[in-house]
């Protein structure tokens, strides 16, 4: 069965999406820790990051780091938080999110589900910079 992210970036679910190749999509997570809270998912189902190739891997991180850049750009934050743990969804994912405080890295702290414009609104501010 397609996980949430596949069917994302298959369009069966909507997305606000920042960028996009053919190893791998970017977009806005709905329940963001900060605004602009964006996940790197590779379009292959691998379960864990240890599993990645060598050469997958690298891109997802050389993405992750684009965005990153844009993120800073974009919101004129102090620092750009990632972390993979994978418990949510069995896809790989890499969370890239502005953040300002240490307290920005507990996911407890999680928002409720963004409204799609709000996604919007912040997916345009991060592909305005990248």
């Amino acid at each position: 069965m397609a996980s949430i992210f596949t069917k994302i970036m298959a369009g069966e679910i909507p997305g606000a999406f920042v960028y996009e190749d053919e190893k791998c999509a970017a977009f806005l997570d709905v329940a963001p820790m900060t605004d602009g809270h964006v996940l790197v998912v590779p379009r292959e189902e691998i379960d864990h990051w240890i599993d990645l190739p060598e050469d997958l891997a690298a891109h997802l991180f050389a993405v992750a780091q684009k965005i990153g850049v844009a993120q800073r750009t974009a919101f004129g934050c102090e620092r750009i938080g990632v972390m993979i743990q994978g418990y949510e969804v069995p896809h790989v994912h890499i969370h890239v999110w502005p953040t300002n405080a240490i307290k920005d890295f507990d996911p407890a702290n999680k928002g409720p589900m963004a409204e799609p414009e709000v996604l919007k609104a912040n997916a345009e501010r991060i592909t305005a910079a990248l």
